[in-house]
């Protein structure tokens, strides 16, 4: 990070005032539809609001007042209760939009501050260094070994190299830094940059359905299809039988209204965004809406080691020097040997470091020399950390002339460039390998002498000196061992794919309790297999030493294409290809460059794997529970079809048993039921001891289909026979659809709370803690009192007062025909324990 301002001052806060007032905010504005609007447009497209429409006007129409205020009030009400499930998921996501604006590097008022994007201002000092997102037009004032990725303009894919003398100085909004340091001034922002110029196709840009929303959207058209034939048949059948038009189209509506499950898209939109929202509060921002539905199925973990696995401490812990043959602890009375190795290392390290290895180098380096250097010299050419395996090297010149080229990287790439004859790579590897199996990271140095400023084009060209190794210990967090163990019983497999040493990862492995630590694969090895061989690599091995991005990406792919579901994280530059590719991309919050984030679709924001593991849980719990409202609002709507349909089509006594008002009404009760009920139920006790689920099928298997038909066709024959016992004693058609609907009231309760789980028995769910139940079932109680026992609303939902023993009976109806499941529960237990 940045620790100097490089002598600018800034912007003041009024200038900064102005010039937002004069250019705006830093944000890419195309046209925006009218929320309102396309919400009522939504609502005039619903069928269930179509329906509810056609049934007022049937009802003005024939002279029922009072049905036909009521229709209307329900109109009000379905689309006042959309509005509010639309504001709420839409203020969830609003809440993560906020999280996820990415923030950048400014001087103001002198001092560096970190302000978002959005807040950038014409006029600004805008600093960015390798891994940065640029965030707005600008013009170079300061640079060091400074080269940008342009494709997103120009299609090109190499780095373009550039500083304040370059033909073209500047650097555009979007691009990314490939290396080096700048600092901009910024000269366009918004819509004013050249990405806003050509941003106007974002506009026609559409988000893509996941496969659950498509299969959930299909089941919904099915159902409006099949409601619409239902409809004309009914329609055509009462017609014929009665030559009453509006009678006739009233009870083919009260049918189609039964049959449409609208409730499951409110219910799918409600899970997914507040179950990104519960989720942001656990500190992991969810970047896309269907990552949370992809979350649960996960069976691969890919990790990094360095600060996932670790501390990130990087502690400078041992020395090798060549020139004596031998390994020693660091400390402050180290040699003069010593001090030259741990001093070319300091120099081969960025002169603002913010690696940890680096700052660890440059804080050994100030406690062992007394004068410091570094303030009289400059870097003057820098090359990058590059190559297979990865080295960098830098080139330091003083005010005389005097040039320091020091060097350090992964050994195999300084042995294979330093003059060393056969017996001293004999010792180094020797020593590396001793100091490894410890688990330590290591380091090589070496330096080069070269005269003229004409530098080699590639840092491998310079004749170097290998003077040694440094090597680093970065003990694993306390917590890994058990995370570990939780992915496991979670039937989750944990890959480690790291830039370091097979060495000192499988030290670091075996410590931790890693499965299958044994063998592992490099880089070099991966990129020359051809696809199957990959496949099978990946199937078997669990390590993944001196990876770089090709071979990251392809570990991705071939797990991929194994049918395995991939979660990766990551935090640099070169992790974002495979971020971007992987079915579940996490970026660290604190330590992770902004293309990483940028690639991802998960940000753990305290940079804390053990939260991978409670958004796994997290995205199980929300799957199941969105499954369980869903089967249940099948479960429900099967007793509302049939209760409709068969005395319709029978020619039952009371033919017209439920009416369009009584469906509405039985909708408007069970909508909050699947939403907020469910969407509020707490993890399973098993939920992270089962295997991942498969993402290839259906969202319900044909036996949790059957389960819910069965369900609803029990809970039917509980309301007919209500229905047929009223009739055999001669009661009238108020007291005969007032047991009905009491019956179907009182399943509908004891279903909710039979359903919270399809294993663990009603004893052991009504201890999960969901507020809601009790909140729920009160209010419902207390409307179905009101509408039986206080007269206004008994004669106009045309019921008649239950009897106590008649209330009894219908509890126990509904009671009878839902609580049937808890021994198949009993015996799904009694097989599993077996």
């Amino acid at each position: 990070m940045f620790t100097e301002n490089f002598g600018l001052k800034g912007l003041t806060e009024q200038q900064v005032l102005e010039a937002r007032a004069k250019h705006g905010d830093n944000v890419l504005s195309y046209k925006k539809e009218n929320q309102f609007l396309e919400l009522f447009k939504g609502l005039a497209k619903e069928p269930m609001v179509l329906l509810l429409l056609a049934a007022a006007l049937i009802y003005f129409i024939s002279g029922d007042t009072a049905d036909a205020l009521f229709m209307s009030f329900s109109i009000v009400l379905v689309a006042a209760i959309s509005v509010y499930q639309d504001n709420r998921s839409r203020n969830a996501l609003e809440k993560l939009k906020d999280l996820t604006t990415p923030e950048c590097v400014v001087i103001r008022n002198g001092e560096i501050q970190k302000i978002k994007t959005e807040e950038l201002v014409v006029g600004d000092y805008l600093m960015v260094e390798e891994g940065n997102l640029i965030p707005a037009d600008g013009t170079i004032i300061h640079s060091n070994d400074f080269s940008v990725n342009e494709s997103l303009l120009t299609g090109e894919s190499m780095a373009v190299y550039k500083d304040k003398q370059s033909k073209n100085n500047h650097v555009y909004s979007g691009t990314t830094v490939a290396s080096g340091l700048a600092v901009a001034e910024v000269t366009a922002t918004g819509n004013n940059t050249e990405l806003g110029a050509i941003g106007k196709s974002l506009e026609n840009i559409k988000d893509e359905k996941t496969t659950l929303e498509k299969q959930i959207n299909h089941f919904v058209k099915m159902m409006v299809i099949v409601g619409a034939v239902v409809f004309l048949i009914v329609l055509l059948l009462n017609y014929m039988r009665s030559y009453n038009l509006l009678d006739s189209l009233l009870k083919s509506l009260t049918l189609a209204m039964s049959i449409l499950p609208e409730e499951i898209p409110v219910a799918f939109t409600t899970f997914m965004a507040l179950g990104s929202y519960r989720l942001m509060k656990m500190g992991i921002v969810v970047k896309q809406m269907k990552t949370v539905e992809t979350l649960g199925s996960a069976t691969v973990i890919c990790t990094d080691k360095t600060g996932t696995i670790t501390e990130n401490k990087m502690m400078l812990s041992k020395l090798y020097v060549l020139a004596k043959n031998r390994i020693v602890d660091f400390c402050k009375q180290a040699d003069d040997a010593e001090k030259e190795l741990i001093r070319t290392a300091m120099w081969a390290s960025e002169p603002i470091p913010f690696d940890p290895m680096e700052i660890s180098l440059h804080k050994a380096y100030s406690e062992l020399y007394r004068y410091d250097e570094r303030p009289e010299y400059r870097m003057i050419h820098e090359y990058p950390l590059g190559g297979k395996p990865p080295m960098m090297t830098h080139i330091f010149e003083n005010k005389n002339g005097d040039r320091i080229i020091a060097a350090k990287g992964a050994p195999e790439a300084l042995m294979a460039i330093s003059d060393i004859s056969a017996d001293e790579k004999k010792d180094i590897l020797a020593a590396i390998e001793a100091i490894t199996e410890q688990g330590y990271r290591v380091l090589a140095v070496a330096e080069a002498v070269f005269a003229g400023n004409k530098f080699p084009p590639t840092q491998q060209e310079f004749k170097f000196s290998f003077k040694g190794v440094v090597a680093f210990y970065d003990p694993p967090k306390k917590n890994i061992p058990a995370l570990l163990n939780n992915f496991y019983h979670a039937g989750i497999d944990v890959k480690i794919i790291t830039g370091d040493n097979a060495a000192t990862t499988k030290s670091i492995a075996t410590e931790i309790g890693f499965k299958n630590s044994g063998a592992s694969l490099s880089g070099e090895e991966l990129v020359h297999m051809n696809a199957e061989r990959l496949q099978k690599a990946v199937r078997k091995t669990n390590i993944f030493t001196r990876m770089f991005p090709e071979a990251k990406l392809n570990i991705i792919n071939a797990l991929k294409a194994n049918g395995e579901v991939v979660a990766m994280t990551g935090d640099g530059v070169n992790d974002g290809p495979a971020l971007k590719s992987a079915h579940i991309g996490i970026a660290m919050g604190r330590k992770g460059t902004e293309i990483a984030k940028q690639a991802a679709s998960l940000i753990l924001m305290e940079d804390d794997l053990s939260k991978l593991a409670n958004a796994v849980a997290m995205g199980r719990r929300i799957y199941t529970n969105l499954k369980k409202a869903i089967q249940y609002i099948i479960s429900i709507h099967i007793p509302i079809i049939l209760t409709v349909f068969i005395p319709l089509a029978l020619g039952w006594i009371y033919p017209n048993i439920f009416t369009p008002v009584h469906v509405i009404f039985l909708e408007l009760i069970m909508g909050p039921t699947c939403s907020i009920i469910y969407e509020n139920e707490p993890p399973e006790k098993n939920a992270m001891y089962e295997e991942p689920r498969k993402t290839t099928g259906n969202f319900f298997s044909w036996h949790e289909l059957a389960t819910s038909i069965l369900q609803g066709l029990a809970i039917t024959a509980g309301t007919l026979f209500a229905y047929q016992y009223a009739v055999n004693n001669g009661y009238d058609e108020a007291l005969t659809r007032s047991m009905v609907f009491t019956t179907l009231i009182a399943a509908n309760i004891f279903l909710t709370l039979v359903n919270r789980s399809f294993f663990y028995s009603i004893f052991t769910t009504l201890k999960y803690r969901n507020k809601l139940i009790p909140l729920i079932i009160l209010i419902t109680v207390v409307i179905v009192a009101l509408l039986l026992y206080v007269d206004v609303f008994t004669r106009f939902f045309k019921f008649a007062h239950l009897s106590g023993s008649q209330l009894l009976l219908c509890i126990s109806v509904g009671f009878i025909s839902v609580i049937w499941y808890e021994f198949v529960k009993w015996v799904k237990r009694i097989i599993l324990h077996k």
